[in-house]
């Protein structure tokens, strides 16, 4: 079948002199052989089952999708035609140096498509601080009230709706589809700058792995590809086949042509939680901080016998359900029966590899997690229950500075902790201004801070918003103005 795929695929080259030339090179096609399979030799007879039939999984995979034809991508263009969106944002941003006001509107483009439910997929980061969002449809004039139903900032994605029937008419839902392996084709389609008219370009995957997300500052699964992704780009889909690829979201800064995709994982990952409970639900984490153990020395320091592998815990989160369960220096041997390597990683498809962490990421929230470690020498199974991280709308975009220590609240320098929750707990302005170390700023709606800290609250099962000590002072202080 593959000998026949080729013979077709030069047969249709051969025609590109004709009548087929202009229909094709006018949509930006080109004719190539399909890439020669890998053959996977034999030559490690202690290979285990596993890694055997992922293999062999794998590469018939590899095998059907290659066996798509020239009209099979025009065929996904043309329902890409129908199914993409353009997007305009007008979005006004809080103010760090004037907490009391926000900055001035402004107007931001991206792109947008229709999956099943009446629903668009975009990007986080094109909805953004948004005040209103306009969407249109390819060759349409007309623009559409569109309304944001759920903003996934830590995995910069977003679900828009449209009340208008006109807009729907004529359009068609895309489906979601898998990863694609290692120099599969996709096509990014989208309305990116340098013009106003949708834009498609071509590139091959070249590495599937957890990846910084810009706007979210979280690690999680993405696609890099060799095609270009521009402003504008964000929030377009990445077709192969005639199925979504992933959603196109950033580029990689000082590189030319290399552009991230969000996998189907992910995104399938934030629409279960939303379809599920109604509002996005985050990923999960273990709450903790690992070392690896490449290092011999290391190893034989916590009792690892040569046949074992994992990671050190080197800390805790306290709101963490794994606080109480694993201990600092406890060694990491297995996630739900998966072993994980010195270096922290993980089997994933045909001889790649990926962080443990993504594991984690891909649980739902209270679901549990049986974990092996070995502590003190033996080893021990734990069960814990997987969270999110403390995520909301409130706090979109502050991610990056969960690190730094507290200097001033409203201009007055902090002397100690009672005196920081005093100064928050006792504020009397619309803004509260928390000044960072490296001259960072927090600022915050002080009334809608406080509704969304019960909201928290309620939602990661925390039974209060500071310890007893010092809710203890503060109750106190409230007796003692009120007498």
């Amino acid at each position: 079948m593959l000998s026949c795929s080729i013979r077709t695929l030069r047969r249709l080259k051969c025609c590109c002199n004709k009548r087929w030339s202009s229909l094709f090179l006018a949509k930006g096609y080109c004719f190539s052989k399909p890439k020669v399979v890998p053959s996977f030799c034999n030559t490690d007879i202690k290979l285990s089952r596993f890694y055997v039939g992922e293999r062999q999984s794998s590469l018939r995979q590899w095998r059907r999708r290659s066996l798509y034809t020239v009209t099979d991508t025009y065929e996904a263009i043309e329902l890409a035609l129908d199914s993409v969106i353009k997007i305009f944002t007008v979005s006004s941003s809080p103010n760090y140096f004037l907490p009391w006001q926000n900055k001035s509107q402004r107007e931001t483009m991206g792109s947008g498509f229709v999956i099943p439910g009446k629903k668009i997929l975009t990007n986080a980061h094109v909805v953004a601080d948004h005040t209103f969002v306009l969407v249109r449809k390819h060759g349409s004039p007309t623009k559409y009230r569109a309304e944001v139903q759920a903003v996934g900032h830590e995995c910069d994605l977003a679900i828009l709706v449209v009340e208008s029937p006109e807009f729907w008419e004529g359009m068609n839902f895309l489906e979601l589809g898998d990863i694609p392996f290692l120099q599969e084709a996709v096509a990014v389609v989208g309305y990116p700058q340098g013009g106003d008219n949708i834009s498609v370009t071509k590139g091959v995957v070249s590495r599937v792995e957890p990846t910084q997300y810009v706007h979210g500052a979280t690690q999680l699964m993405a696609i890099q590809i060799d095609a270009a992704i521009n402003p504008g780009n964000s929030g377009g889909p990445a077709i192969m086949g005639n199925k979504v690829a992933g959603v196109a979201f950033q580029n990689l800064s000082g590189a030319e042509n290399i552009g991230y995709i969000i996998p189907v994982p992910v995104i399938k990952h934030f629409i279960a939680g939303i379809e599920e409970s109604g509002k996005y639900m985050g990923f999960c984490s273990m709450g903790l901080s690992c070392q690896p153990t490449e290092n011999v020395q290391l190893r034989n320091h916590f009792k690892m016998q040569p046949h074992m592998t994992g990671v050190l815990v080197s800390k805790i989160n306290p709101l963490s359900d794994a606080y109480g369960v694993l201990k600092k220096d406890d060694i990491i041997l297995e996630f739900d029966g998966v072993p994980i390597a010195n270096d922290g990683t993980v089997p994933f498809r045909n001889r790649e590899r990926i962080t443990f962490d993504h594991l984690v990421s891909m649980k739902k929230p209270n679901e549990t997690a049986l974990v092996k470690v070995l502590r003190n020498g033996q080893e021990h199974a734990f069960t814990i229950t997987l969270q999110p991280v403390l995520m909301d709308d409130i706090n979109a975009g502050y991610e990056r500075l969960a690190e730094l220590q507290v200097k001033k609240v409203n201009g007055i320098e902090i002397k100690n902790l009672k005196h920081l929750c005093q100064l928050v707990e006792n504020c009397s302005r619309e803004s509260l201004r928390i000044d960072l170390d490296d001259d960072r700023v927090v600022a915050l709606n002080y009334e809608s801070a406080r509704i969304a800290t019960s909201r928290i609250l309620e939602r990661h099962r925390i039974p209060s918003r500071m310890s007893i000590d010092l809710l203890s002072e503060q109750n106190s202080l409230l007796m003692d103005s009120a007498e």
